[in-house]
């Protein structure tokens, strides 16, 4: 996981050098979302701003929840569930791979650089970026396509394979939630999100062929298959 950490900062970092074609990547993205109807970004956050503790709730998810959750069920499941975690860490892999490819092949501007659009991590004072988009080791126009939707939907998906209590639907919230998230902080568009998991379907065969349900623990209730008397 820290390879792919290395190769995909690096290659972040090459989407980053073509700023002009970012910003004409945005204006083509709000056309289209235009022409499909997809809800304004710009107005919703217009709305969420009449709620201040929401908005700085958000970029406290943005900013705080993606990563350690992340690295949380990564390592809990190289721990509890080995077998699991190797499939996994494998369809991460591919999702982030297809990911890379995207932020290099469209680099874009997210929407909080655009006209219209606020920068409330900027706002409120709890950006993770700075007010310079050109300054910092992260590539801000890696926006398409979003991995803070595609990695959550991802853990909640294996979380929910993986263990048998009735509450793992509840993690179906983590996947809700950072898809408004990033969207009502301006970070990215719906197009992003709707992207990343397509991209996801796409990297779901080394998910599904896995297996998982039989890394799961017997419930207790289970009864063990009885033995054939020959």
């Amino acid at each position: 996981m820290a390879t792919l950490f290395l190769v995909y900062s690096a290659g972040r970092q090459i989407a980053a050098r073509h700023t002009g074609s970012a910003f004409d990547h945005a204006h083509e993205v709000l056309s289209l979302q235009d022409w499909l109807h997809l809800p304004n970004e710009a107005t919703i956050q217009h709305w969420a701003l009449q709620f201040p503790h929401l908005v700085e709730g958000a970029n406290l998810y943005y900013a705080s929840v993606h990563a350690p959750l992340t690295a949380a069920v990564l390592l809990w499941l190289s721990i509890w569930r080995p077998k699991a975690y190797s499939h996994v860490r494998w369809t991460m892999v591919s999702l982030t791979g297809l990911a890379l490819v995207g932020h290099i092949a469209f680099p874009l501007a997210p929407p909080r650089m655009m006209p219209g659009f606020i920068d409330t991590g900027l706002r409120f004072g709890q950006s993770v970026y700075g007010p310079d988009h050109t300054g910092g080791p992260a590539n801000q126009f890696a926006a398409m396509p979003s991995l803070h939707v595609g990695w959550a939907a991802l853990i909640a998906l294996s979380m929910i394979l993986i263990t048998r209590s009735r509450w793992r639907w509840l993690w179906l919230l983590h996947p809700v939630i950072t898809f408004s998230v990033v969207v009502v902080t301006g970070n990215h568009y719906w197009l992003d999100g709707i992207v990343a998991l397509l991209l996801l379907a796409a990297s779901l065969p080394f998910l599904l062929r896995s297996g998982l349900h039989a890394d799961r623990p017997r419930s207790r209730n289970s009864v063990p298959p009885r033995k054939v008397l020959k």
